[in-house]
């Protein structure tokens, strides 16, 4: 078992509860306030990359911190057209889109791209030979 990507993995465990997006009037929204259905869904990638790192499965490992990574940019897609509909009460376009634009992303983004980076750029452990005697 590396470290690096256990540590990654910690991080987006850990960043799901830190604020990602700060709204000023509402307050700080985590993943768990943001969309209850993508956490779930977010946690359950990020369980069977812990399980991958226990086990070793580099190539799994990967595959599963691309697809977090995936998961993030659609939540910041969905993010943006959810402010833009938190705000479609006011008439006036141009008036809510100035509106949507006060959503602002949080520091909790850092965690969660910077612990799927971890496991993605990790290298492979070097395996010795343990019949080699010079």
């Amino acid at each position: 078992m590396r470290n690096a990507p256990l540590v990654g993995c910690l991080l987006i465990f850990a960043g799901s509860f830190l604020p990602l997006v700060h709204i000023p009037v509402v307050g700080n929204w985590n993943y768990w306030k943001l969309d209850h259905n993508m956490a779930i869904i977010v946690w359950s990638v990020a369980a069977l990359a812990l399980v991958s790192i226990i086990f070793n499965k580099v190539k799994l490992q990967r595959i599963l911190a691309i697809v977090l990574l995936a998961l993030f940019i659609i939540t910041l897609f969905a993010i943006k057209a959810k402010s833009l509909n938190f705000f479609s009460f006011i008439p006036f376009k141009g008036l809510q889109n100035t509106a949507a634009g006060i959503v602002k992303l949080s520091w909790g983004w850092l965690l969660e791209f910077s612990g799927a980076a971890l496991m993605l750029f990790a290298k492979k452990d070097k395996v010795e030979n343990q019949n080699y005697k010079p």
